[in-house]
Parts: C-alpha cells; structure tokens; sequence
C-alpha cells in the first residue's frame, strides 16, 4: 500500500515533466497528460507540501539533475551553484580576506541569509550565530538533484525564505555499491582537488526497507595571489600604479635602498610597511615621516608594502563527512525514517603579516632605541605642532612641567610597521557539523498522509588565529628608556625596535610582541513538525477533474547560538591582535518560534475549450517568536493551461525573515569596513569649504585638523558595530511576484522539448543589515544630516585609528529589491545510429538591483555596477550546455556567459579609467565521459579551455571579501584552464 504508493509516485515523477536527471537546468514546471493510479497522491515539488499526481508548481523551479552534477565534476556544491545566472557568488574558497571558512549560496544577490538551503525539504543546520548554511557539508555523492525555488517561500518553509529556496534531494533508495575519485588541478600544476567517496545500499529483507552509507573525503590545495602574475604585486584602484608593470610582466618597482626590504615596493601596497612611518596624533603634517633604514627619520615617505603574495586565491581545505540514510516499513501504510549526517571540515586562510596599523602608543622621546636625529625629528615637528595650538594634553605629556617639548616628555603617536618578523596572519577555522532526522509517516482514512519528524543539528567551530601583533605588549616594549627592561616592571617584557628596517625586530622581541588568539562557536538547531495531507473529495467544483487537496501542519523550531573569543580578543577598543581590525565579545542567544501552516491545491477546470486545466494554489503560514513576536506569510497562484502545450502561472506571495540570533544578540564592538575617502582628511583638502568645514568640526574635529588628518587606509576605516543598543531590528518583509509561461510543443525531430519565460519581483522592506561606512560619511558631509554626523566619533580628528569609529550598528533599513526575466529551455535531436544531441540552458536578465538604506540615503543601483557597495551583478548571464551522447560516449561543452559591467558612477571619479569598466565574459568548458565497462565510468573535463584572464580592477574597487588580488576572484575565473579526471565503478 504505502511501498506501492510511493514505487508508483516516483515512476510518476520521473515520466511526469522535464526529466532533471537527464538533463541540464530543467524547470520541474510541466507534467504530461499522463493516466495515473489514483493512489498516486504523494507526489510533491519543491515548494509545496502538497501530494498528488500532476502537482505543478506556480513557482519557478530549476532543478540541477544527477547528469549535470556528473559533468560538472565538482564535489563542492557551491561551486556548482555559483555558475547559475540566479546566484552571485557568497563566501566560498576563493573569498580569503574576510572568509568564515564556509561556503554560503545567494540567490538573487539578496544576501545568502534570505537564501534558505533545505535537504530533503527540511532546514540544514547554520554554521555560526548568523544563520548562514555550510554548503560544503552537503554530501555531494548523495545527490540526487538540486531544485531552486525563486521568490519567497516562506508560507510553505518558514523565515529565511525571501529570495528563495535550496533543496538538496537526496537518494534514498539507493542499492549497490559505488566508488567515485576526482582530481583537478589548474594549467600551472597546483591547485589540486581530490575527492573520494564510496556510497553502499541495500535494500531490506522482504522490501521491507533500504538502508545508504557514504562516506567521502575531499582535499583542496592552496593557490596564492604571489602565485599569479596579477596577483604578485598590488595594483592601486585610483591611480593605477603599478599596473604598467603588470602588463610589461615586470615585477613591482622596489623601494629605494634606503627603505628596502621583503616585498617593500614603491607604490600599490600598504601604509604600513617597513621601515615604520610615523605621525604625531592630531598634529596633522607636523613631525610626519617614514624612518628608513639606518634609523634616520625624514618627512618624506619612501616605501610601501606590497601586502598580495601572501593571500589565497584558492583557500586550502580538508574534509571528511559521512551519512547514512535509512526507512523501514512497519506495516504497509506505516514507514519509519531516518537520517544521520556528520562532516569535519578544515580550512585555512592567510593575509600579509601583521603590523602595528597606525594604532596610538604613548612612546616617551627619551626611548634610546630611537636614533639623535629621528628623536630630534619627532620634538621639532611637535614644537612646530605646539606652536599652531594641535599638540595639548591630549596627545602630549609634559613631564617635566618646562612648556616645552623635550627628551623627558611623551608623545602620543601612530606608527604604521608592517612585522615581518612575525610570519604571516592565519586563521584556521575546523568545524565539526551533526545533523539528525527521525520521523514516522503513512497512512489513515485511506487517503490522508501524516508525516511526523524530530531533528536536530549541531555546529561546533574552533578558530586559531596566528602571526597578530600584540599591541598592548608592544606599548609595553616601546615604554623603556634604557633598551633593556620596560617601564612596567614585567620581567618578561623585551624592548622593540620599530624604528629601523627589516630584521631590526629580534627573535627575542618577536616572542614577546606577537598574539595567538582563539574563539569558538557553536550552534544548535531542533525541529519538531508535524503535518497532514490529502484530499477532501467532498469538495470538489464539477468538472475540475480531481478535489481540494490540503496540507496542515505545525512546527516547533529551537535555535541558539554561542561565540566565545578568548581574553585577547575581548580588549576594547581594539584586541590584543594588531591587525585583526576591532575587538570581539562573547555572544549567546537564541530565538523559539511556533508556528502553524496549511496549504492548498485546487483544481478549478478541466478538459474545457481554452482551459484544459485551471488549478489554483494558495498557503498561509502564522509563526510566533519570542523575539520579535508574530507574523504572518502567505502565498496565493494559479496554473492554468489554455492548450495542451502551454502553461501560464502566476504566484503572489508574503515573505518574511525574523532576526538571526547574531542580528538581536551581537554587543558592541569595533571592526573595519570598507570606504573610499573621509571628505575630511587630507586627501580632499583642496574641497574644503566653510559648509563642510563646520560639518567636519561638528564630528569631533578642531580647525586644525580639518583637511590634515590622513585619508582612509587602504580602502578601511574604523567602526563599531553590533545589534542596535536602544533600536533592535524587527522581521524583515517581502513582497514577491512571479508570473511565466511553459511552452511544452511536440515536434517529430525534437525530444523533450520545454522552454520556460518567467518574470520575478522580489520587494524587500525593513532589511535587517547597517548603514555602510561610506553611506554615512556621504550622509553626513554630503547631504548634511546631523543624525548621521552623529554616528562619526574621532580621535585625534583621525577615523583610521583604534577607538574611533563609525557607528554602523545593525538595524532594520529601508528596502531592497531584485527584478527579472529569466529563460530557461531543454531539447534533443535524434541522429540515428549518431546518437542523441541535447541542449539546455537558462538565462537571467535583471531588471532592478538595488538597495536604499533610509529615505535620505541614496539608492545602491547594483546592475550592471561593481563598487564598494556592489559585488559585480551583470544584467546578463547566461549558461547552456551542448551534449553529444552517442553509446557509451558522452561530450559535452557549456559556455558561461556573463555581461560587461561599469564602476557605479559615484565612485567612478576615483577609480582609474582602465578600470573603471569590465568587458563581457565567457568561458567554455569541456567534459567527456566514456563507459570502459559495464561498470567503470572514466571522466574527463577542461574549464575555461580558452584559459580567459581575469580582469585587472586594482585592489580597492570592492568590498574586501570579494576583491582581491586585483580582481574579483569569485566573479571570474582567476586560475586558469583547470584540468578534471575522475573514475566511477560502481555494482
């Protein structure tokens, strides 16, 4: 009966509609008109808890099938996800600097936490407080498809659902066994991927059940920037110094002799390099310099460093997972269920070594580490500085009480030294995941299904970081006057020397000025549902051909979550770590939400002229947190089916999204984030009128500061973030609308022949997020809005130094919004004894990306822009793929296409004018599989066989986690031509 049932349904599902395992990007939308058992009424579709033969989705669906998987030959899931046109790439192995060591999906660009990732249709666990899903801990030899789900799906899944839905199905009737290895490496020879997996099934005695096993480990080698001739220097974004060299494959210009050093070039790096540069807090240009490397001190600045070849392009990883999956009948109608997923997973990324970072040390002038004529150098530019009324109590300690600067006094100082000595930054983040599943589901009153299920997840994360400079034991080791002990009385501390070049930091003094960290994370997610469905025959419209199907259900969803820093971390306003940008605070929290649904599904017409089939679908969904209280989402559409050959849909839908526990429950901290310019400092002083003068001393700034301070380094500025104090954010909603057309014809020459045209509107209000730095400096200074003048705190006049600090705390903000067309099609031609030729693809054009931040906030126009504020959102991409499938041969080629993009206008004046626009993309890759038995399956594939070069931007054209190493190494391929093989045998 129940084994019966679902034998037949999923005969059903692979006659009924487009085929996913056989084909590409095939949109589950369409069934045949097929006579059916009435008994098959367990079919559903992503999307949908509804069951019953012929259930077509009103939502747009793409579905990834195991054929598409097999030539994609990638046993990372994000990596397959990302080439889709419906995606833009989230953290992954080519995000270095600011990686969680996860990799995240993102539909639609809407950020990866409104990107629900379901397996089997029910939640993964999230890897840390924010709520965002570890794709790479989906067992990839167990797929079986993968569907996206676009536009809110919240009414049928819950929050979290806005841009749409990932469902990872996996096989769970699998018999046999199969062993699978790939390996791939680049055109260069590194860079190597090896997977292996062994997946073993059986079924029970008497079909009573079916039990899997698999177990799977993968390895990825390390690419670094220094390992690429873009990456081996850096590339500055506004002027483009260094960029000539690059294209003569020159190496940078190196620093004069008197500044030489490892990596210490002339331009396109770091102001904190080596030897120190220096600058007297709040005196603007008096007493300046860079020292060089006999200890002199000069007011011209010499060097700086080229930070690169020290960064991942590809983040090596380690991991190991294993999953068994197991049912069993209890009687005919009654089945237990039951799955186990557990992965360890190990990755490493690395940044250029630490430094001091233009943080403020108390350094006394008669440190006899300093040379006579640097000490001299420092006392006449504060006299100087004295003198114009910017040097006081506040950054000067007259020790002596005479007035005037002299040997015995101190001076508050930045000092901007890149520690070489120390080795290079690290962290490394290993991770452990569990998740289980257990449930009963079967039959009553003949016809009714109940399904019933507990799950639980947990998440445990250990981060190491390495090669970070101590700060408060190097305001320890720089307070000595004898070179040999320090002021603070602690036997172990060991004066430094950061007033010469290279090497001038002994082994003795890098053991005592370098900082170890540690953190943990954990998360727990537990899930108890339990829902119904079928049909009431009772209701019925005449003629519609089949009832009112519906689904009813509860859900009692637990999460919580737990980050710990170690005391280094905790130091305000910045850690123990030099370099790690900010401070951290242990966070714990959690939210309980329950939650009722129903769902349903009815047929309104069938068999009439103009309307074969009319079939109306409607959910509604109320949830209630102990957070931010209740809500409600819904969804309401429709199919309908003229002719045989067409189908219409339209789907109108409420989603929602409740704060993740890192969003209510983070403490105030402080950071770094991303800004182009303070309109304030000396990078703009010629634009200074009297308007922004007075704007610039409202933020903290005395008349002598104004137009001296130094401009945003590197592309960052101070900021102090966490969960609004006094305003914590509310749910976030949207509204969503999709509406398309299947166009299914039958043609003599042509097999399964669909093409869908669908249109997507996706309107997101009270976004949970924050202002960007650089929004609120433009809020400020541009537009003269004294709340966000507010948020600007300085010390010294300066942003960039440790303490000071934008505010940019999490809150709910205006709107964002993702619009679209997208196609998709599927067919194949017969040749006879040639075999088949198959073709398939999907395309995306976006309407509208964009973001606004407040109702005085300018609006963030994404498409078709890169900038600070935008990852790269083409407003064209495509992806096809042509199959040759002849015997025991298949050849396949798929072109990637991704349209130009321009510098959003706004930051174009900065950005130099070779880079201020990106020429269309596109890429092919290759892939051959061969049957050398009945059970050995060899396989073969090149991407990007035309081995495309990345294109050059600079380094600060972007956020940090997206551009680097010149480029932007998730968007393009930044590696090369990549070389795959892989063997399957299986029995």
């Amino acid at each position: 009966m129940l084994k019966s049932r679902i034998s037949s349904a999923v005969k059903y599902a692979l006659s009924a509609g487009v085929v996913s395992t056989a084909l590409i990007y095939s949109p589950l939308s369409t069934a045949q008109e097929t006579e059916v058992d009435k008994d098959v009424e367990v079919i559903s579709v992503t999307g949908s808890r509804i069951r019953q033969p012929g259930a077509v989705s009103a939502s747009p669906i793409i579905s990834i099938g195991e054929k598409e998987l097999g030539f994609q030959q990638e046993p990372e899931v994000e990596q397959i996800l990302r080439n889709l046109p419906a995606t833009v790439p989230g953290d992954g192995s080519n995000v270095n600097n600011g990686s969680g060591g996860a990799a995240t999906i993102n539909l639609r660009g809407l950020g990866a936490q409104r990107s629900l990732v379901l397996m089997n249709g029910r939640r993964m666990i999230p890897y840390n407080y924010n709520g965002a899903v570890d794709s790479s801990t989906i067992p990839s030899a167990l797929i079986e498809r993968i569907d996206i789900v676009t536009g809110g799906a919240s009414a049928v899944y819950g929050s979290d659902a806005i841009a749409g839905a990932v469902n990872i199905v996996l096989k769970d009737d699998f018999q046999g066994v199969v062993f699978d290895a790939k390996h791939s490496e680049t055109g260069d020879g590194d860079g190597d991927k090896d997977s292996f997996s062994i997946t073993l099934g059986s079924n029970l005695e008497d079909d009573k059940g079916n039990v899997v096993l698999s177990l799977g480990w993968t390895q990825r080698d390390q690419i670094l920037l220094g390992d690429r001739p873009l990456g081996l220097l850096g590339i500055e974004t506004k002027t483009g110094a260094n960029y000539e060299q690059f294209l003569n494959g020159e190496p940078p210009i190196p620093a004069p002799d008197a500044c030489s050093g490892p990596n210490s070039v002339e331009s396109g790096g770091s102001t904190t390099a080596f030897p120190t540069r220096f600058t007297i807090v709040g005196a603007g240009g008096n007493g300046s310099g860079q020292f060089r490397n006999d200890g002199t001190l000069a007011a011209t600045e010499c060097s700086v460093f080229n930070f690169n070849p020290y960064n991942f392009y590809q983040t090596p990883s380690e991991r190991y997972s294993a999953t068994a999956i197991g049912n069993y009948y209890l009687t005919d109608d009654h089945q237990v269920y039951s799955s186990v997923n557990f992965t360890n997973t190990s990755v490493d990324t690395q940044v250029a070594p630490s430094g001091t970072f233009g943080s403020v040390f108390n350094l006394p002038l008669a440190n006899p580490l300093i040379g006579d004529q640097a000490r001299q150098f420092m006392i006449d530019g504060a006299t100087a500085a004295l003198g114009e009324g910017s040097l006081d109590t506040s950054n000067w300690q007259d020790i002596n009480g005479n007035g005037i600067v002299d040997e015995a006094d101190y001076l508050s100082v930045q000092l901007r030294r890149r520690t070489l000595e120390l080795g290079a930054r690290t962290e490394r983040f290993d991770s452990t995941q569990f998740q289980m599943v257990t449930g009963v589901t079967g039959y009553f009153l003949d016809d009714w299904q109940y399904d019933a299920s507990y799950q639980y997840g947990e998440s445990n994360r250990t981060t190491v970081r390495g090669g970070y400079t101590n700060l408060t034991n190097i305001q320890n080791a720089l307070d000595t006057t004898d070179g040999v002990t320090c002021k603070n009385g602690d036997s172990s501390c060991v004066p430094i020397n950061l007033f010469g070049g290279f090497g001038s930091i002994t082994e003795e003094m890098a053991g005592y000025a370098q900082a170890i960290a540690l953190q943990q994370q954990k998360y727990s997610q537990e899930v108890f549902t339990a829902s119904v469905n079928g049909s009431f025959d009772f209701i019925e419209i005449p003629g519609a051909g089949a009832p009112l199907a519906m689904s009813f259900g509860y859900e009692k969803r637990k999460e919580k979550g737990l980050f710990e820093p170690d005391e280094c971390l905790k130091l305000a306003p910045a850690s123990c770590q030099g370099g790690a940008g900010g401070n951290q605070l242990p966070i714990s929290g959690g939210f309980s939400v329950d939650e009722l649904f129903m769902e349903g599904y009815l047929p309104v017409l069938d068999g009439l002229p103009g309307a074969e089939t009319l079939d109306v679908e409607f959910g509604f969904r109320w949830a209630d947190y102990d957070t931010v209280g209740s809500n409600e989402t819904w969804k309401l559409g429709f199919n309908w089916r003229p002719v045989s050959d067409i189908l219409v849909r339209v789907m109108q839908q409420q989603a929602t999204r409740a704060p993740n526990v890192g969003e209510i429950a983070s403490p105030v901290v402080t950071g770094l984030d991303n800004a182009q310019s303070d309109p304030c400092s000396v990078a703009n002083a010629g634009n200074i009128d009297e308007t922004l003068k007075q704007l610039c001393i409202s933020t903290g700034m005395t008349e002598a500061q104004v137009g001296n301070v130094q401009n945003v380094i590197s592309g960052q500025v101070q900021v102090i973030s966490g969960s609004d104090p006094l305003n914590p954010p509310g749910a976030e909603e949207a509204d969503t609308f999709t509406a398309g057309i299947v166009w299914t014809p039958e043609f003599d020459a042509l097999e399964n022949f669909t093409i869908t045209l669908d249109y997507y509107d996706i309107d997101i209000s009270n976004i949970i997020g924050n202002f960007s730095a650089q929004e609120i400096l433009d809020a400020c200074y541009v537009l003269g809005d004294t709340n966000e003048c507010a948020k600007i705190n300085r010390i010294g006049g300066d942003l960039t130094i440790a303490g000071a600090g934008i505010e940019q705390f999490t809150t709910n903000l205006k709107s964002q919004r993702a619009e679209g067309i997208e196609l998709g099609f599927n067919f194949a031609v017969l040749m006879d004894e040639m075999g088949e030729l198959q073709f398939s693809g999907n395309i995306n054009k976006y309407l509208t990306q964009e973001s606004q931040s407040s109702d005085t906030a300018r609006i963030i126009d994404c498409k078709g822009y890169f900038s600070t504020s935008c990852d790269p959102v083409s407003e064209l991409r495509w992806v096809q793929r042509t199959s040759w499938v002849w015997e025991d041969l298949t050849m396949s080629l798929q072109w990637r296409h991704i349209d130009g993009v321009e510098v959003e206008p706004i930051e174009a004046p900065n950005v130099f004018e070779d880079f201020r626009s990106i020429d269309s993309y596109d890429y092919f890759d290759l892939f051959a599989s061969y049957y050398a038995t009945e059970n050995i399956v060899v396989n073969f594939g090149i991407d990007n066989i035309f081995e495309k070069e990345p294109p050059v931007v600079g380094g600060e054209a972007g956020d940090t986690s997206s551009n680097s190493g010149n480029t932007f190494p998730s968007n393009y391929d930044v590696l090369g031509r990549k070389f795959k093989m892989g063997i399957k045998v299986q029995f």
